[in-house]
């Protein structure tokens, strides 16, 4: 008698090759019209399968986590992202129930897209697209919507992790100096290869710096690392980009160095209050506003299925997922 597959309920429309994988290899549950689960779906479903595979849009708490429990059968979270600010971790840990994730696989192109703002909001591209597109291009003059270089900007980092680096090696091509802000500094011989200055202080590298990238986690520890005291260390001509999580910065404080002038420029992926964004970041023509495309490749999501499949199958076959999440690493 063939082994029983494991119910895995996908809370999310995943790409049609990751879907059809995912059925052949378990008893798999699919959301095809793509609409978020409501939290009586998300109850409902903790207590019904042995792996739920949730995204960013689905708030796994400590309730979820005891109603899973109730049920009696889910014992794996896997998780279709990096993050898992969503997932109360230590609730699972502390219920059993394990926590995969799927890193390593969104770093590039998280990285290109982080570039892709720096140059975007320092050369005013999404602004000027929007005039050309309005017809109000009326030619060439010489004063006309500049915008600065980024050659020979120093870039401030702030989470030297896999993103962090990937964006520190495109920005060094671009001949950007290189600062970072981390936990601890990297290793020397990732330091030697960027020329990476590390800086201790986030105080006094955001004093200094013509770019920030935010590349940290979201943690406690993170919320609102960027308050308004610390906005305010930047210099007038200074651009923020982030493609990390947006409770990391104060989004109001954010708005109101923007539209004061400041602030230089920012660009942004993720939002503190997201999918809704601050009003006044809306009307500000030196924010570019992007909706969450981090890691929004074919090749990326496709990736990130693949990762989600071989978590589960591991933890099937009676072994430790890959990518398994401990509340230590957080």
């Amino acid at each position: 008698m063939a082994p029983r597959k494991p119910k895995v309920i996908v809370t999310r429309k995943l790409p049609d090759a990751v879907e059809t994988r995912m059925r052949e290899l378990f008893d798999t549950e699919l959301n095809l019209d793509d609409a978020p689960m409501t939290r009586a779906a998300l109850l409902d479903a903790v207590g019904r399968c042995d792996v739920l595979s949730p995204t960013i849009t689905d708030q796994i708490d400590a309730e979820l986590i005891a109603a899973a429990v109730a049920g009696g059968r889910l014992k794996l979270i896997a998780n279709f992202g990096a993050g898992v600010d969503h997932i109360d971790v230590a609730a699972a840990s502390e219920a059993g129930i394990l926590v995969t994730n799927t890193p390593g696989v969104l770093t590039e192109d998280t990285a290109d897209l982080t570039l892709a703002l720096m140059m975007a909001v320092s050369r005013r591209i999404v602004e000027g697209a929007n005039l050309a597109q309005a017809g109000d291009f009326k030619g060439w003059t010489p004063t006309w919507m500049m915008g600065r270089r980024i050659t020979g900007k120093r870039l401030g980092i702030i989470g030297m992790g896999r993103i962090g680096q990937a964006v520190a090696r495109r920005a060094r091509a671009f001949g950007m100096s290189i600062h970072y802000h981390n936990r601890k500094p990297v290793s020397p011989r990732i330091a030697e290869e960027l020329e990476a200055t590390y800086w201790e202080s986030l105080d006094q590298m955001l004093a200094r710096m013509d770019i920030i990238s935010v590349n940290c986690p979201h943690t406690p520890a993170t919320y609102h690392l960027l308050s308004g005291r610390r906005l305010k260390l930047l210099q007038p001509h200074a651009i923020l980009v982030n493609t990390a999580r947006g409770e990391i910065i104060d989004e109001s404080a954010l708005a109101e160095g923007l539209a004061k002038g400041e602030i230089g420029g920012a660009g942004l992926d993720v939002f503190e209050f997201e999918p809704a964004i601050n009003p006044k970041l809306l009307k500000l023509p030196n924010a570019v506003l992007l909706p969450h495309l981090g890691s929004a490749t074919v090749e990326g999501r496709i990736d990130m299925g693949e990762k989600v499949i071989i978590n589960i199958k591991t933890w099937m076959d009676g072994h430790r997922p890959p990518d398994r999440v401990l509340t230590a690493m957080l």
